[in-house]
């Protein structure tokens, strides 16, 4: 065997950098840009200075739709969102982000961003205001 000559190993270096260059600008970009999967709603615009209260505010929207029907009472689909379990459940289960709000997992289901409206009958504006309103102001068991 013949021993390879000097430039045919310099060429074949340069052209190995010169496509490895190539490839991560070509995948670099995408890469670097981080996506969370979160979809951002609209517009929601709360009032922080109105104070929201778990048990006067947050309570009686769960019972008016998620418990109404029995989905979210004791016993069948979580989270518990009955009076006596719903704040344990939302926590225990990770449901409330109070460090990100709108990437709450509760937030991500009334907007819509998961495999079932929540509400069924759709987003409800209303209901997201109060909730998220909620949980940016620390979402308090008041």
């Amino acid at each position: 065997a013949q021993p390879i000559p000097n430039i045919m190993k310099q060429q074949f270096v340069i052209s190995t950098l010169a496509l490895a260059l190539l490839i991560l600008f070509a995948v670099g970009p995408s890469g670097c840009t981080y996506d969370s999967g979160i979809i951002l709603p609209p517009d929601i615009d709360i009032d922080t200075t109105v104070q929201v209260s778990f048990a006067s505010d947050v309570l009686p929207l769960f019972d008016q739709s998620c418990n109404y029907s029995g989905c979210h009472a004791t016993g069948d689909v979580p989270p518990d969102l009955t009076a006596a379990n719903a704040y344990a459940d939302l926590f225990e289960g990770s449901y409330i982000d109070t460090l990100a709000p709108i990437e709450s997992e509760l937030m991500q289901w009334l907007l819509g961003n998961r495999d079932l409206d929540m509400p069924l009958t759709g987003p409800d504006e209303e209901i997201n205001k109060t909730v998220l309103t909620w949980i940016t102001q620390g979402a308090k068991d008041n």
